[in-house]
């Protein structure tokens, strides 16, 4: 049987709007895309956030223009539980929001994308301004993957495409257990554009 994998996304929900993390000092951190690229990362230090925008509390957000993965305590134990050896789950303090928070850091990447089958595939390429990037996904629609290549990981990211956070659908059954999400889960398994 197939198993089936899912794109978390941000969710079209009313919910508060979380800034970058930075330091605790509000010094920024000199790689504020570290949460979203699928590496180990060493001890960062006290982590904060801010508000940016306020509106309907959520327990699982993407902050910042990084989409740095954001959750509560409920959400973290769902990552402890089911994917403890390739999540990082990073203290981080929320001014103006009592309880606990964590930065959800996905340490594993998995070359896993099935290019024939996803809609539509965009490349960097030598002219694009971003050096550094040749070879790799500048965005793909309808991304789908092949299951096999995901060596039994339960979430990770994608290589040459990391801005996917992906889970199984194991953890997003009990990610939706927790409830009152900022994200939403968007199928990337079976025929493109099929039942999600």
């Amino acid at each position: 049987m197939e198993r089936h994998f899912y794109s978390v996304v941000l969710g079209d929900v009313p919910q508060w709007l979380l800034a970058t993390p930075t330091r605790a000092s509000g010094e920024a951190f000199d790689e504020p895309w570290m949460f979203v690229e699928g590496r180990v990362l060493q001890d960062p230090g006290p982590i904060k956030t801010r508000i940016s925008h306020p509106g309907e509390k959520r327990v699982f957000v993407f902050a910042g223009v990084e989409e740095t993965p954001i959750g509560s305590e409920a959400i973290a134990n769902v990552f402890r539980t089911l994917a403890p050896d390739v999540v990082q789950l990073l203290p981080v303090s929320v001014e103006g929001a009592p309880g606990r928070y964590f930065v959800v850091n996905a340490t594993r990447v998995v070359d896993a994308i099935d290019e024939a089958r996803c809609r539509e595939v965009h490349h960097y390429d030598e002219d694009d301004p971003a050096p550094g990037y040749e070879g790799e996904y500048n965005w793909i629609y309808g991304l789908r993957i092949d299951p096999s290549k995901t060596e039994g990981a339960q979430v990770f990211r994608l290589k040459k495409f990391k801005v996917s956070f992906i889970v199984s659908e194991e953890i997003k059954d009990a990610l939706e257990g927790v409830g009152n999400l900022g994200v939403s889960f968007e199928r990337v398994t079976g025929p493109s554009g099929g039942p999600k």
